[in-house]
């Protein structure tokens, strides 16, 4: 068995290897002020993008996808490296990095998008979402929040989409014409770059049919009981694998056949596109084609655009896979069934008796536990900042870097017992 890294290593001693972050400079950033405090880092890039976003002072791999365990290893053990960070626990070369580093007894940082947004990112030890360690028992919830202050209002992170976009589509295009350097790479995501650029183009062109048609929506609900169905990626991990669904079509026809089921005939559901979804899928088309199989297409709305926290805060509650939306819905005070694994899925604050009673008997949250869930959220897993500004990205690396030389006091090491990794849910055929 091999030795664990000692609890109470110096900063000069930390040696902090780096693999694929989200689009952007946030990762090197990260890394450079790190440095300055006097840690050692190293990175490792994987394909064309990984090498644009971390041009200097970082290894190529380019080999074979087999052979890529063995090269991991190895650069751990030459590098003497104490630390791992990465964004995302599920792609395939982020598992398997992952168990090496926790068989050499190597701390692992994980970053992912906020669980609850905006102005926050996600930071956790050996696992996020349906792995993250956090506990959803409330008595430890309510127990661990009593020493936690309340959670301070600060101003809102300034945010552009234009930021991401540009940040998202130099480091694609580099992916695709990077293809010569690192021949062997796949990248985790699904679908084709192509097609996702067509149908941004598509969506851009028919924005002003969507804005209408939305705005048309949101009249003829305005005055209905209605429950909110928000839609995610189905190129999301969070579907992929922390879902028993694999597909939000599948998710989709899942929530309509029990709304048809079993929801009381003056009962409505809204169902919310995604904002970031590409649009080359007609998820207007899909939802009526279904809802008019099941005689409920006059009860069944679908919106693209529209403020998400207005429609929830007007509805009688949310059904989702495993969103952060659900959480907006929590800070509403509105019932939340949870179809997948998520983080904030602890009796007491989601609906826990299956979405079938959900329609006529959902669960209300309860607003003391919540409260102190979210303080323990905060404690635990969360850094300010965000990745679509500036002064987002400079707020961010400043938080997250205090949080990761924090991470090995010896009172951190001890208040952490890392957790086995839960497996992924059985997808619905």
């Amino acid at each position: 068995m091999f030795a664990r890294v000692p609890a109470n290593v110096s900063v000069e001693h930390r040696k902090f290897l780096f693999l694929q972050g989200p689009p952007g400079p946030f990762f090197r950033l990260l890394a450079q002020r790190l440095v300055e405090q006097g840690a050692c880092v190293r990175r490792i890039n994987l394909s064309g993008g990984d090498k644009h976003d971390w041009p200097d002072d970082s290894v190529n791999y380019a080999g074979l996808m087999r052979r890529w365990p063995l090269f991991f290893d190895r650069v751990v053990l030459d590098w003497g490296i104490t630390d791992l960070v990465l964004f995302g626990d599920c792609r395939p070369v982020h598992q398997v990095a992952i168990r090496l580093a926790q068989l050499r007894g190597i701390h692992v940082h994980v970053f992912e998008e906020g669980y609850i947004r905006p102005d926050w990112m996600t930071l956790e030890r050996d696992g996020v979402n349906g792995h993250s360690p956090i506990t959803r028992d409330p008595d430890l919830i309510l127990a661990a929040a009593r020493a936690l202050p309340p959670i301070p209002k600060l101003p809102t992170i300034t945010a552009d989409f234009k930021r991401r976009a540009r940040d998202s589509y130099w480091h694609y295009h580099h992916v695709f014409f990077g293809k010569l350097r690192f021949p062997f790479y796949r990248t985790h995501r699904q679908g084709s770059l192509f097609l996702d650029a067509f149908g941004w183009l598509l969506k851009f062109a028919r924005k002003p049919r969507r804005d209408a048609q939305a705005e048309q929506t949101i009249k003829c609900v305005e005055d209905k009981d209605y429950f909110l169905f928000p839609l995610q990626l189905t190129g999301d991990y969070q579907i992929r694998a922390h879902s028993p669904f694999g597909s939000m079509l599948v998710a989709m026809e899942y929530v309509l056949a029990s709304f048809a089921g079993f929801a009381p005939q003056n009962v409505n559901l809204l169902i919310k596109e995604h904002p970031l979804d590409s649009g080359y899928l007609d998820w207007r088309r899909k939802i009526m084609i279904q809802a008019r199989r099941l005689g409920i297409e006059d009860r069944v709305f679908h919106i693209d655009g529209g403020d998400l926290q207005k429609l929830t805060e007007a509805s009688l509650g949310m059904v989702c896979v495993n969103s952060t939306s659900g959480t907006l819905a929590l800070e509403a005070g509105k019932p939340v069934a949870v179809l997948g694994e998520a983080v904030y899925d602890v009796p007491g604050v989601t609906h826990q008796g299956g979405l079938d009673k959900f329609w006529s008997l959902p669960e209300i949250p309860d607003v003391r536990l919540y409260d102190a869930f979210k303080r323990m959220l905060h404690a635990q897993c969360l850094v300010r900042g965000g990745l679509a500004s500036k002064s987002g990205v400079e707020t961010l690396v400043k938080n997250s870097a205090e949080r990761l030389l924090a991470e090995l006091t010896p009172q951190a090491a001890e208040n952490h017992r890392p957790v086995k990794r839960r497996p992924s849910l059985r997808r619905v055929a």
